[in-house]
């Protein structure tokens, strides 16, 4: 007689096993989404409440204070992570769905984001309905990279990877083409790789503030890592591949800078080993360079191995939980933040000129940590909300 309980033990030990793996590696994607929640959260305190001290694009290392270059450069993880996150996290969603579902979904959820960046995020900006100008910034970016993914995904993965290192890796070489508004491709240029204003008429203006192509090159490579994160992929493997491929771009970055030939502006020797220290760091992120990108994506890979390594810990489970809701976060921190600054205006006036502001860089973090809790317990709840409906469609796109 076969002993039909001895066999459905191992079964169901190896199935709790693949669930316990699934939830673990889930689990990092989401605490990593989070900490980016967090760095982008004390970035855009800064842009409020710090604001009458300008941080440039690169960050002039000469001028800045270092306290402020520091604070600024915590949240250059954030774009780069988030929009390769997005590319992982399309190749695990078609891991459940067919590829022309995945590919529909993707070409959805851009719509979604870009309408939302011209309507609820540029509301947020501007504390209105329309504003006078249309700031077109990362989640615009997110959504048309989101657009374009749909159609590279009927590619071969070695293409997918071969293109995304290529557009990552060579973009640079198109900084010399400036093209000008009588140009018939000034728009798409401007789209893809030139910063551009655009009048809408009306008193009506349009910034396009992130051109994608560097961003569909980083979301190709987030998609063509998925394999490693596919069901039944080992784990220790994965956290390897993930530390080498983190390392290795840092390397990358060390090397190609201190040579100081290609992908940015040149960082100069100052004299004084903490400026110079600034200059070399300092990076152009409008669009993505190659110096921008290499440190940001590979630190990026190494806190994934590490935070799928530390989750017995309360750290993780809570910025995971963050990470499960990062566009309600979003959403939902940049008009806490605007209500809370119009308050202080009518409470304590402009002290900062034609603004209101805090007078040193420590205020900023004060500030951040103090509203982290407050944006945390709804984030936790739509986290949850989330996960227990899934039978409501739309929340698919949040």
């Amino acid at each position: 007689m076969v002993d039909l309980t001895a066999t459905a033990q191992p079964l169901a030990a190896a199935r709790a096993g693949v669930q316990v793996q699934a939830r673990t590696r889930l689990l990092a994607i989401d605490a990593l989404r989070g900490l980016v929640m967090v760095f982008m959260l004390v970035d855009h305190v800064r842009e409020i409440v710090y604001a009458h001290h300008a941080v440039t694009d690169p960050m002039n290392a000469l001028t800045l204070e270092p306290a402020l270059f520091f604070t600024r450069i915590t949240s250059q993880i954030c774009a780069p992570i988030f929009v390769a996150l997005t590319g992982l996290s399309a190749f695990l969603y078609g891991q459940s769905h067919s590829q022309r579902e995945t590919s529909v979904f993707l070409l959805k959820r851009g719509l979604f984001l870009i309408a939302l960046e011209f309507t609820l995020v540029s509301g947020a900006w501007a504390a209105q309905h329309f504003p006078p100008t249309f700031w077109l910034q990362v989640i615009w970016a997110i959504g048309l990279c989101m657009i374009a993914l749909a159609a590279l995904i009927h590619l071969p993965r070695t293409w997918q990877l071969a293109l995304g290192a290529v557009i990552v890796g060579g973009h640079n070489l198109l900084d010399g083409i400036v093209l000008t508004p009588d140009s018939p491709f000034y728009i798409p240029w401007a789209v893809l790789h030139q910063r551009a204003l655009f009048d809408l008429g009306g008193g009506m203006q349009l910034k396009i503030s992130y051109p994608v192509l560097p961003w569909i090159g980083v979301i190709l490579l987030g998609y063509a890592i998925g394999p490693w994160f596919a069901r039944g992929a080992d784990p220790a493997l994965r956290a390897k591949r993930l530390l080498i491929l983190g390392g290795s771009m840092i390397a990358a970055f060390v090397l190609i800078r201190f040579a100081n030939v290609y992908g940015d502006k040149p960082w100069v020797h100052t004299g004084d080993s903490l400026r110079t220290v600034m200059s070399f760091l300092s990076a152009t992120k409008y669009p993505p360079s190659l110096m921008f990108l290499l440190p940001t994506l590979g630190l990026g890979a190494i806190l994934l191995a590490l935070f799928e390594r530390a989750q017995d810990g309360r750290a993780v489970p809570m910025l995971a939980f963050l990470g499960g809701a990062p566009m309600f976060f979003y959403i939902l921190h940049l008009y806490v933040l605007k209500a809370l600054y119009f308050i202080a205006v009518a409470l304590f006036g402009l002290n900062q000129g034609a603004s209101f502001g805090v007078d040193n860089v420590s205020s900023i973090w004060l500030i951040a940590a103090v509203l982290l809790g407050p944006l945390y317990l709804p984030s936790r709840w739509f986290a949850g909300f989330k996960q227990r409906r899934r039978d409501i469609w739309w929340l698919r796109y949040l």
